[in-house]
């Protein structure tokens, strides 16, 4: 009598990619926040508050959730996608909660002129990561639109990340041209092998790209405006 273990089968090339999308982009937070945080994490020499703790664990679970979403789709794990899909709702809800108010507290301890800056910052990317993951949400039954929203949405969480590779790399820090490209890469990887297989790219990809682009020097052109002062030290005196 013989026994047979029953191994999951991966589907499509194209499922595949989404499961190497979600270990690149874990890779590029890992190298982006390795000085920072997970080095110092590791050699336990880390000290940071509860709430940095708690932002990294909760934006460190999204990529963890992104990932065990492509695996169940490739393995056809269709029950577990969708149980899955309808927690991950709700823990986007927690993270842009947790993203605003680390964002928040963090800028309103900064320098006076950076502080305004990382305040629309944190706002621009919890407002880009909510427009494409609501735009998933709503279009979640029709899946040639749902998976390229959801590779954005979590590639646009990886701003941070690729904003603190600027020492590590042959350049300014900040989002550079190179830092940029990395922050893209994602993307552009999921354009590559789509123009491969179907000789046409998602116009969702195309609209990142340029919201990227705009995310990056948007910050720059509103941060210094008084209308936006204001309003930064209307929010700071709230949490002050």
């Amino acid at each position: 009598m013989s026994t047979t273990m029953s191994v999951p089968v991966v589907g499509s090339p194209r499922r595949v990619l989404y499961m190497g999308l979600g270990v690149l982009m874990a890779l590029i937070a890992i190298v982006g926040f390795w000085p920072r945080y997970f080095g110092p994490l590791v050699f336990g020499t880390l000290v940071q508050p509860l709430l940095i703790h708690v932002h990294a664990t909760v934006f460190s679970g999204w990529l963890v959730l992104f990932f065990l979403q492509a695996y169940f789709a490739a393995t056809k794990r269709i029950r577990l996608h969708l149980a899955m899909g309808k927690a991950a709702i709700w823990y986007g809800v927690l993270l842009v909660v947790v993203g605003l108010t680390t964002g928040v507290i963090r800028s309103a301890a900064s320098p006076p002129g950076l502080a305004e800056e990382l305040l629309l910052a944190i706002i621009e990317d919890m407002l880009m990561f909510t427009g494409f993951f609501a735009a998933a949400i709503v279009y979640r039954k029709q899946p040639r639109l749902h998976r390229p929203l959801m590779v954005v949405a979590a590639a646009s969480l990886l701003v941070a990340a690729v904003a603190r590779m600027g020492p590590l790399l042959p350049a300014e820090p900040y989002l550079t041209p190179l830092t940029l490209l990395i922050w893209c890469l994602p993307l552009l990887v999921a354009m590559v092998q789509e123009f491969g297989t179907t000789r046409r790219v998602h116009p969702v990809y195309w609209i990142a790209i340029a919201m990227f682009v705009l995310r990056r020097f948007g910050v720059d052109a509103i941060a210094d405006t008084n209308s936006w002062r204001d309003f930064a030290h209307k929010v700071f005196a709230r949490v002050s």
